[in-house]
C-alpha cells in the first residue's frame, strides 16, 4: 500500500522514503528520493505518512517520537486509532486513513478522519493526497471499523461471488444486479447513511472490477490477497464458505447473510483494534 502511495504522488511532492528492509526500496524509480535512516527522512519531511505493520507500529512509534512535534502523520495502519497514536507521541496531528487493495491501480476507496490536535488544512492535505489512488470518503473516526468490514474487506466480497468468466459487461451486470445492493443494505445496518453505503459500495465495486481488469490475476488470486489470516475479511467469508455459488446463480447468500457476515467482519474490526 505504502509502494502504491508513493508511485501516485512521486510527481508532485518532494517524497523521500525510508524502509529498514533495504530490499523493498533498492529498486525504486526515479521522483523518490530514499532515505538512509529515519534521521534522515524526518530531517526532511514536513508530513510523514505511516504505512507498517500493526505489530510494528509502536517500535517506529517510540524511534521517532522525539523527532514529529511539528509534523503530520498520516496514518494508514489497520486498527489504530489516531488518539493511540497521540498517546504515544503526545499532541500530535494525526490524520487517519483506510484506503483498500485496489490503490494498487488508482481505483481505491479510501476513508479518513482527523485526530484531536489536527488541523482541518491536515485533513484537506490528507484527501489531496489519496484523491492520487482513488475517492475519498471522509468519516467520522468512530465508524473506521465500520469501514473497515464494508470498504476494506469489501474486495475479498467482490471476488468471493464475482463472475469466474467475465468480462466489463458481466461484471457490470453484477455489481448492479447483486454486489452493490447487497453491501450498500449492509453498510446501512451498521450505521452508515444510505447514501455513504452507496457511494462506499460504489465505489469498491469500480475499483475491484478495475484491478481484476489491469492484472492476470484471478478473482480467487485477488480474493486471497486481502484475506489476512484472522483478519476482517476472513470472519466474513465464513459466512459465504457454505455456499459455492457465484453470480449470476440462484444459491447466491441473501440479505440476512450479507447482514451477518458484514457484522462478523465488523466485530473482528473492534477486536483487533484493542489488541
Amino acid at each position: 500500500m505504502g509502494a502504491a502511495i508513493a508511485d501516485s504522488i512521486k510527481n508532485e511532492y518532494s517524497l523521500f522514503i525510508f524502509d529498514k528492509d533495504t530490499s523493498k526500496t533498492s529498486g525504486i524509480k526515479s521522483g523518490i528520493k530514499v532515505s538512509s535512516n529515519l534521521k534522515d527522512l524526518l530531517d526532511r519531511v514536513d508530513a510523514v505518512i505511516i504505512a507498517v505493520k500493526p505489530q510494528d507500529l509502536d517500535g517506529l512509534l517510540k524511534t521517532v517520537k522525539d523527532r514529529v512535534k511539528n509534523k503530520l502523520i498520516i496514518s494508514i495502519i489497520a486498527g489504530k486509532s489516531t488518539k493511540y497514536i497521540e498517546k504515544k507521541l503526545g499532541k500530535v496531528r494525526v490524520i487517519r486513513v483506510m484506503p483498500n487493495l485496489p490503490a494498487k491501480v488508482r481505483r481505491a476507496v479510501s476513508c479518513i478522519s482527523k485526530g484531536a490536535y489536527a488541523r482541518f488544512s491536515d485533513l484537506v492535505l490528507a484527501e489531496h493526497i489519496f484523491r492520487r489512488i482513488g475517492t475519498i470518503q471522509r468519516i467520522k473516526e468512530d465508524m473506521m471499523n465500520e469501514a473497515t468490514a464494508v470498504s476494506g474487506s469489501g474486495p475479498g466480497y467482490y471476488f468471493r461471488f464475482c463472475p469466474k468468466a467475465y468480462n466489463m459487461l458481466k461484471l457490470i451486470e453484477f455489481e448492479r444486479e447483486y454486489f452493490i445492493p447487497s453491501l450498500s443494505a449492509s453498510a446501512q445496518v451498521i450505521g452508515f447513511s444510505k447514501k455513504q453505503a452507496d457511494l462506499l459500495a460504489e465505489a469498491t465495486a469500480e475499483g475491484s472490477r478495475v484491478l481484476l481488469e489491469k492484472t492476470d490475476f484471478s478473482p480467487d488470486k485477488l480474493r486471497k490477497q486481502v484475506t489476512s489470516k484472522k483478519g476482517t475479511t476472513e470472519a466474513a467469508l465464513k459466512f459465504f464458505k457454505k455456499t459455492g455459488a457465484r453470480y449470476p446463480d440462484k444459491k447466491l447468500p441473501g440479505k440476512k447473510i450479507w447482514e451477518k457476515a458484514v457484522k462478523a467482519a465488523l466485530k473482528r474490526a473492534k477486536e483487533l483494534s484493542k489488541s
